[in-house]
């Protein structure tokens, strides 16, 4: 029955499209096409003399974008005080000094002006260049919140019988001033009920903006694993730190990379379960990059954290998180993460190098506005 149906459905298909096909054919045979006229460019005029021909993404922080059709891939950015003239064919919102926004087109005026011809009311107005802040800017949320949770299971029963468990979870919330990060994870596993690992790890950082780079930090860090024969270890830091690319520095594929690094002073202690407790002065420097690709598809991280000691410079610990995340489908993603733990003076009887090798699913969010 079943291929009594797919027969005639696909007998039916044939029908409608052959029946399509032939009112087409016949159209073309009564009244040729006429090819649609292509839209007119944006014309950018800068003083040097250069004219460039393309559409007019936005202009934001005194830089002029231009999609170029020999490279519509990418974005030809211009100082907005190099532009002579400018004829903007699509609406866009133009923002003036004053506050007000103009929605229309424009083209070049006398002396340096711009005549916007503003919609619906097709009203047309005189405006300084020098008056324009912004063209078509994306207004973002006055805070972004990004994050992710994570995490991964296994179990077997029968002749073995083992559990592994794992959560992870990030959390980011950005405004112009501030800047708090929370990162956490747990691990868990177990041979016939018997602990084999148990590690849990949690930091909190604040990030005060002083210029739109430079700002100072305020992080603590805390730790406790059973077969480190640690209770916890504690890291209590501030410092300068500088955001060295953002999101919107370069064009293509690396439009969304971030790249922030910091140096600072912490108090740094261990409480051990039956190893001499320590605490000292260390410096602590921190490094964290951020790479998504192909609009969020693909995302590559490095994360690390480095506490030398201020008292002996051959004594540190570091932690390293490298990894990559793929998004499956809306905010469900999956990944792979590698974590590193050193510690060149680890409590007796315990190694000084930890690896981790993490997959996992979860669902991860971002509220920055994307054009």
């Amino acid at each position: 029955m079943k291929k009594v149906l797919c027969g005639f459905a696909i007998a039916m298909i044939g029908c409608l499209m052959g029946g399509v096909l032939s009112t087409e054919a016949t159209a073309q045979d009564v009244a040729p096409a006429i090819p649609a006229a292509p839209s007119a460019p944006d014309v950018v005029t800068l003083k040097n003399g250069s004219i460039i021909y393309g559409e007019v993404i936005e202009m934001v922080g005194g830089v002029l974008q231009i999609k170029t059709p020999a490279s519509p891939d990418n974005v030809l950015k211009v100082n907005w005080n190099d532009v002579e003239k400018l004829s903007v064919t699509h609406p866009i919102p133009f923002h003036l000094k004053e506050g007000s926004v103009i929605m229309g087109t424009a083209t070049p005026g006398p002396h340096g002006t711009l005549n916007v011809q503003a919609e619906p009311l097709k009203g047309t107005m005189e405006v300084p260049m020098g008056s324009v802040t912004s063209m078509n800017p994306i207004v973002q949320s006055p805070v972004i919140y990004s994050g992710s949770v994570t995490g991964g299971y296994s179990q077997t029963t029968g002749n073995s019988h083992l559990r592994n468990a794992s959560l992870l979870g990030d959390f980011v919330a950005r405004s112009e001033q501030l800047r708090l990060s929370l990162n956490g994870r747990y691990v868990y596993g177990d041979n016939s009920n018997t602990l084999i690992a148990r590690n849990a790890r949690g930091t909190i950082k604040l990030d005060f903006f002083i210029t739109k780079r430079f700002y100072w930090f305020a992080s603590a860090y805390f730790e406790n694993d059973r077969f480190q024969d640690l209770k916890m270890r504690t890291a209590l830091a501030s410092g300068p730190g500088y955001q060295f690319i953002e999101r919107g520095d370069f064009s293509g594929i690396f439009k969304d990379m971030t790249f922030y690094s910091e140096a600072g002073v912490a108090y740094f202690n261990e409480d051990f379960r039956t190893a001499d407790d320590k605490s000292s002065l260390r410096a602590r420097v921190s490094m964290k990059w951020n790479w998504p690709l192909l609009d969020d598809r693909i995302t590559l991280y490095h994360y690390n954290e480095i506490f030398p000691s201020l008292q002996n410079s051959s004594n540190f610990f570091l932690t390293m998180d490298n990894g990559v995340r793929f998004k499956i489908w809306d905010g469900f993603v999956s990944g792979f993460q590698v974590t590193t733990r050193y510690n060149n003076t680890p409590a007796i009887g315990t190694g000084d190098t930890d690896n981790l090798y993490l997959w996992t699913l979860g669902y991860s969010f971002d509220t920055t506005r994307k054009r």
